[in-house]
């Protein structure tokens, strides 16, 4: 049975807002299907616009990250993964891959920097990601503006994260924390060292 998207999930994964998608269903652009008066959008359609609104790229870059070394293996499967996907929906494209093992916190990556200036020396049409968050984990929609700005498309390969990404946003949860309890208390406080134990106690908990 062939897969269909929710009208949110749909509009996230071409990059448009929902009342768009639904504007495009009224006007025949896209075929949605009524299930219990909620609307759905076939896969079949996903792969026709994306197609179709990607059909101009020549060179493509496909971004991969990991928050740390002990993560090379989820590394590689995105590689994988990101390859395959753009093998299926951009065969004739040529690709690059761009890596950073760093948190999605951390604004200086040496991968991004690579990306951006790519995007601004105008040397990809698109950048592929598995996941939002690998790109970054808060400010993806700035991140999108900025490469859309060179004229570079940022497309989400696939919506739902795998499970065992439950670990990279428990570091990510503690270094925010740590991050604020540091400048509200400073490091040598015993306030501070009090807010990071409890959080790791926290996180510990099952």
């Amino acid at each position: 049975m062939e897969k269909l998207y929710k009208l949110s999930d749909f509009a996230k994964l071409v990059g448009v807002g929902r009342s768009a998608v639904i504007k495009w269903i009224k006007e025949g652009k896209i075929r949605a299907i009524n299930i219990h008066g909620r609307w759905y959008v076939p896969e079949s359609e996903l792969e026709r616009l994306v197609k179709g609104f990607y059909a101009g790229f020549k060179r493509i870059a496909i971004y991969t990250r990991v928050s740390g070394n002990t993560q090379k293996d989820d590394l590689e499967r995105q590689i994988s993964s990101l390859e395959d996907y753009v093998r299926k929906h951009y065969p004739q494209v040529e690709y690059i891959v761009v890596k950073d093992i760093a948190s999605g916190l951390k604004e200086d990556r040496r991968g991004l920097r690579k990306l951006i200036e790519m995007a601004r020396k105008r040397q990809i049409d698109a950048v592929v990601v598995a996941y939002r968050d690998r790109l970054a984990r808060f400010g993806f929609t700035y991140l999108k503006e900025l490469f859309e700005a060179y004229g570079v498309r940022v497309i989400v390969a696939f919506h739902e994260e795998p499970k065992d990404y439950y670990q990279e946003l428990v570091e990510d949860l503690i270094a925010i924390v740590t991050s604020f309890a540091s400048r509200i208390y400073g490091k040598r406080s015993r306030k501070y060292k009090k807010v990071v134990e409890a959080v790791e106690q926290v996180v510990k908990d099952p």
